[in-house]
Formats: C-alpha cells, sequence, structure tokens
C-alpha cells in the first residue's frame, strides 16, 4: 500500500527521537503500535461482514432459484394430476374418464406401537467401547461400594 523502505522508517524515527525525546519516544510508539492493531482488526472486521453480506445475497438469490424450481415442479405436478391426457404421457388416453378421476388411495397405514421387551436392557453404547473407556457397566449401592473398598482387618495388626 505504501512505499516505505528501511531508509525511510529510520529517518522517520529519527525524527521523532528528536521531536518527541528519548523519555516519551517507547510510550508513543506502544501507543502507535495498538492503534494500528485496532484499526487492523477494525479492517479485518468489515471485510469480514462484506463477506458475509455478500454470501447471504448469494444464498438468497440460489434459495429463490430453488424455490422457483419446486413451484414448477409442483404446477407440473399438478396439470398432469387434473388432466393427464393433455402432457401426452402414453397409456394414459386409453383409461376411462371414471378410472382416471377415482382420488388414489395414499392413506398412511395406522400407527402400530413398537414391540419392546422392557425386561431387556439397551444400551446405547456398545460394550466394547465401554470396556476400552472404562465405563461403569454394572450399578453398585453405595452401602456395598463403601464395604467393597474399606480396609481389611489384618490380624497382624
Amino acid at each position: 500500500m505504501f512505499d516505505i523502505g528501511v531508509t525511510k522508517l529510520a529517518l522517520v524515527g529519527g525524527i521523532a527521537l528528536i521531536v518527541i525525546g528519548p523519555e516519551r519516544l517507547p510510550r508513543v510508539a506502544r501507543m502507535v503500535g495498538t492503534l494500528l492493531g485496532r484499526a487492523q482488526r477494525y479492517v479485518a472486521d468489515v471485510k469480514a461482514e462484506v463477506n458475509r453480506s455478500i454470501e447471504i445475497e448469494e444464498l438468497a438469490k440460489m434459495k429463490s432459484e430453488f424455490e422457483g424450481a419446486a413451484r414448477d415442479v409442483h404446477d407440473h405436478v399438478q396439470r398432469s394430476m387434473r388432466d393427464p391426457g393433455e402432457l401426452g404421457e402414453p397409456g394414459m388416453a386409453d383409461v376411462s374418464d371414471a378410472a382416471a378421476m377415482r382420488p388414489l388411495d395414499l392413506a398412511p397405514p395406522a400407527y402400530k406401537l413398537p414391540r419392546k421387551n422392557w425386561r431387556l436392557k439397551r444400551s446405547a453404547m456398545p460394550t466394547w467401547y465401554k470396556q476400552h473407556a472404562g465405563v461403569r457397566t454394572n450399578a453398585q449401592s453405595g452401602a456395598a461400594r463403601v464395604a467393597r473398598f474399606r480396609p481389611r482387618r489384618g490380624s497382624g495388626a
């Protein structure tokens, strides 16, 4: 963007050292660095926002194209359902009007509850994965767990 070489940068640094002074120069340089960082982040945010808006516009355009195509297909299907002989489909012209106008039997089958054996425990994870991951498979009561890990009284103490 700017054509700044090492010599020009050294010249600007020397002039800044003379004008600002050696005591305040590090503070000013730090402040200039933070301001430049903020400016770069702001520019990056603006670029990202512009890219997002462009993508949203493209998606909206693609959505409208898909909706138009779906509408065309829907209209075509509706027209073919109303007048099957109009589209010139083979075999449809010699079907009687009564048979062609009969409504299709498209009723969904009745819902049937699944038969589950509630006595059989089913798990979401396979047993080999449980063993590999160290997942407990047997439940133990709190008292049984305490009794299991209680130190045993030895006869030697």
